[in-house]
């Protein structure tokens, strides 16, 4: 194990959910390839994502919940872009 390895596996979601830079990714993935216990974490990570994935896809969120939560999404994101 690595003295990175924390900061990788505080990034597995990112990784997993395609929210990293394609320079991050590959750091990421050879990372994985060289280190059991952070693909351990990956493969549990990727496992419960899956399941979640399963036990939900026949629910859907109600239309004032989905549309809510829209319209903070996009209010942040805007936010945001001002801050900076």
């Amino acid at each position: 194990m690595s003295d990175k390895c924390p900061e990788y596996v505080e990034r597995l979601y990112a990784y997993i959910d395609g929210e990293l830079t394609a320079e991050q990714y590959e750091e990421i993935k050879a990372h994985l390839l060289d280190c059991p216990p952070c693909l351990t974490e990956y493969e549990r990570d990727m496992l419960l994502k899956k399941l979640i994935k399963r036990a939900c896809a026949c629910e859907q969120a109600p239309e004032q919940l989905r549309s809510s939560i829209l319209t903070r999404i996009t209010y942040e994101r805007t936010e945001v872009r001002y801050e900076a």
